[in-house]
């Protein structure tokens, strides 16, 4: 008898867990389009592999063949990202090859595969065509290594280019230096994972295709339109965690998750909502290791999770709307319109 029930108890699980792989599916498949039949064609171009090998007792020369292999990027990087002029270029170039030389190590044996994320990249750049066919996306990925201080993603005429150097891994000996730390403390390099690169890498699209917008809009609406750009780096991303694509830790959307309602009721209440004040929307726009008045354990930049579920709401509410359409709608309009008004 005792064998009769265990045997009806493991069938019980079975079904459950059938019913939750079910629910699972046909979620992920509401919200991940089928874009399987978009062929996409990428270039990967490792730059620094290149640019560490110059001669530099015949740089000129080097360059050229740079130049010849990388058009438009070569000159992108010295002057742009390293910074150096054509005629400082002779002393620039080898001073930051020889201080570099660790880190340009240390990233060939991190990036030794970069396939995971390329292929994510990839994968994103369907989703993109896919919502904006007329969108010309980047032929290349080039990634490269740069000063510190420099960019960790850019997009050029044909490209992402992606510096190394801000995705060695949060525990990488660079960040703790006190130059380091005086660019980017501890709450931003922790997120310089190898997994993020396709996060950075598809908001430089989200970028171009929706600019953010000037400032001094009411914290309502800079909200909404930050929540807009989620939005759409998250379809242009279905595969990866929301943490990943808000940025926070796991503790901190969950947090969030778990106070929607506080959170809201304090904008509310503190009639917060249409404040223009820089000095009152900064503390729930701007990144940081926390939003103060939330606790410890809540993220800087709050108010994008607020605005995200705002648009979450209103496109729930609004099946037939597409990206475009959110992108072209009011701000305000949409807040009025989504009545937002979390219950838990």
């Amino acid at each position: 008898m005792a064998f009769l029930c265990v045997i009806s108890h493991m069938q019980r699980l079975i079904y459950l867990f059938l019913a939750l792989a079910i629910f699972t599916a046909c979620n992920q498949n509401k919200r991940q389009p089928n874009v399987s039949s978009i062929s996409i064609t990428v270039i990967e171009q490792r730059y620094e592999q290149d640019f560490f090998k110059v001669d530099t007792l015949h740089l000129k020369a080097s360059l050229h063949q740079l130049d010849q292999r990388y058009k438009g990027f070569n000159s992108d990087f010295l002057y742009n990202i390293l910074g150096t002029t054509p005629e400082a270029a002779q002393k620039d170039i080898p001073a930051f090859i020889n201080s570099y030389q660790s880190i340009y190590q240390d990233a060939n044996l991190i990036f030794k595969n970069t396939r995971p994320w390329v292929d994510e990249i990839k994968k994103g750049f369907q989703y993109v065509k896919y919502y904006f066919p007329e969108y010309q996306l980047p032929k290349k990925i080039i990634t490269f290594i740069g000063p510190i201080n420099s960019f960790g993603t850019i997009i050029t005429p044909d490209a992402i280019a992606i510096g190394l150097q801000l995705f060695l891994g949060k525990n990488h000996p660079l960040y703790a230096s006190e130059q380091s730390q005086s660019f980017y403390p501890t709450y931003l390099s922790r997120r310089f994972e190898p997994a993020y690169i396709p996060v950075a890498s598809l908001r430089n699209i989200v970028d171009d295709i929706y600019p953010e917008p000037a400032l001094g809009k009411p914290l309502i609406e800079q909200m909404v339109e930050s929540g807009k750009r989620l939005y759409l780096l998250n379809h242009f991303l279905p595969m990866l965690a929301d943490s990943l694509i808000t940025g926070y830790t796991d503790e901190q959307f969950r947090t969030c998750v778990d106070n929607e309602k506080n959170i809201w009721s304090f904008f509310i209440q503190n009639d917060l909502l249409y404040k223009t004040d820089p000095q009152f929307t900064r503390d729930y726009m701007n990144d940081g290791p926390s939003t103060q008045v939330f606790g410890s354990k809540s993220p800087g930049n709050i108010g994008q999770f607020v605005g995200w579920q705002i648009v979450k709401k209103w496109m729930n509410k609004n099946p037939k709307m597409d990206l475009k359409q959110l992108l072209q709608k009011n701000s305000a309009q949409l807040f009025e319109e989504a009545k937002y008004k979390p219950t838990s």
